[in-house]
């Protein structure tokens, strides 16, 4: 009989189990401590207009209020689902039912400040657009923290469409705003709320990764488009797309020209030729000039020896002559041997002619694969080429039909001269 009074759970120990279970894991919500302001991470597990429940671990569970909700921006909130990963503050460790309260817009920034730390651990360059500018520098967002950009540190591009400092910041920098920029973060404090970036690092290190590029594939004699970047005394350098090629001023032109200003000028399109690559150095040698038609070419056809041309003094020199540019053909320079400038003997060139006066000279030859002409003052008033030259100007249209007894006067006659380049004369 007395077995009758023995309580009926002893006969059933899993049932004893489970309420222990149920009681150890109200026992562990209760000690899983959250502080206030602390962040937590945790996974959406229902979404509703009033609420917003997240899986915080440990048998938890945080409550997104719907006021908190509003607050959210638009866009998150609407890409908000079930089984999103999420961060959010402690609002308040735990309210009078047991929950966890939670602000998601509170935490809203900290993906955004972790990503800019692992760009800045990583020193990853990322493409963004400048969004605004203050007196210093831009804006570029980064998600939605503002990154601040100086203009110490925007490339070298968008240095040069800030123009004169003296304009005022709206002038200067609101032609960057919607740009692109490829930007590195270079200094991050969140205490402070500051982050630094920079243009100028990452277009280094990328224009470095593209000139590698360029090397590896450029070739001599390849036809290559660019912008000119910076015009110098001695050349012009042209950004070929991630490598600088140099045109040194004797290859700008077929005529004679004292500055490349006088034809380029920073941020022309041009096409160039490659005429030379030092792998190792990393220098490209380009040519502005071997892409445009060579006035020698056409020069044997149109100038024949004994024929009167127009030609400028350019330079006098004591020992090899005067050289004249054609005025016809400013590309073209001609050399006036001493003995061909006067009949009577003269101490100086400097005598008869002086820089910039034009001249009535006689061609004596004409060698165009050796990029020579040789002229004579004396000659022009010759009695032997009068008939010639009454042919010659009344057969103005065909010049180039000039009597081979003129050839032959001047080919006996003339003397044998070494004609040297202006330059070479220097």
């Amino acid at each position: 009989m007395e077995n009758q009074g023995t309580p009926q759970q002893a006969n059933n120990p899993k049932q004893g189990e489970d309420d222990f279970s149920q009681l150890l894991d109200q026992f562990q919500a209760k000690v899983s401590n959250f502080e206030k302001d602390q962040l937590v991470s945790g996974r959406i597990i229902s979404i509703t207009d009033r609420e917003i429940l997240v899986e915080l671990g440990a048998k938890s569970e945080g409550i997104v209020s719907s006021k908190d909700i509003e607050a959210l921006p638009k866009d998150v909130r609407s890409s908000l689902k079930v089984g999103d990963e999420v961060f959010a503050y402690v609002v308040q460790p735990e309210d009078q039912n047991g929950n966890v309260v939670l602000s998601m817009s509170k935490a809203i920034s900290e993906k955004d400040w972790r990503y800019a730390e692992e760009l800045f651990e990583k020193q990853e360059a990322i493409e963004a657009m400048i969004a605004g500018f203050n007196k210093g520098g831009v804006i570029i967002k980064v998600g939605r923290l503002r990154g601040f950009v100086p203009a110490s540190q925007l490339s070298l591009a968008h240095q040069r469409m800030l123009g004169d400092e003296s304009l005022p910041p709206e002038q200067r920098f609101q032609k960057l705003v919607g740009q692109k920029a490829l930007i590195k973060v270079i200094e991050l404090d969140r205490e402070r709320n500051r982050l630094i970036l920079s243009e100028r690092a990452a277009s280094k290190e990328a224009r470095q990764a593209q000139k590698e590029k360029l090397l590896g594939s450029i070739e001599v004699g390849q036809t290559l488009e660019g912008v000119v970047s910076s015009v110098k005394d001695f050349g012009v350098f042209v950004d070929l797309g991630g490598a600088d090629g140099m045109i040194h001023l004797t290859e700008l032109s077929h005529t004679r020209i004292k500055h490349p200003s006088e034809v380029v000028k920073e941020g022309d399109k041009v096409s160039v030729k490659v005429i030379n690559v030092e792998r190792d150095t990393g220098r490209i040698g380009l040519s502005l000039k071997a892409l445009a038609p060579d006035p020698w070419q056409a020069i044997g056809k149109k100038y024949k020896p004994g024929q009167l041309l127009e030609a400028e003094v350019i330079k006098v020199h004591p020992k090899h002559g005067v050289f004249a540019r054609l005025k016809d053909d400013e590309a073209i320079e001609g050399l006036i041997p001493l003995s061909e400038l006067s009949d009577k003997p003269i101490n100086s060139p400097r005598e008869l002619v002086k820089e910039g006066q034009i001249l009535t000279l006689r061609v004596l030859r004409v060698e165009p694969e050796q990029r020579r002409i040789a002229l004579s003052l004396r000659r022009v008033n010759r009695p032997e080429y009068a008939d010639a030259d009454w042919r010659a100007e009344a057969l103005d249209e065909d010049r180039t039909s000039l009597p081979d007894v003129v050839d032959d006067s001047i080919s006996d006659s003339s003397e044998s001269v070494a004609e040297p380049s202006p330059a070479d004369a220097d």
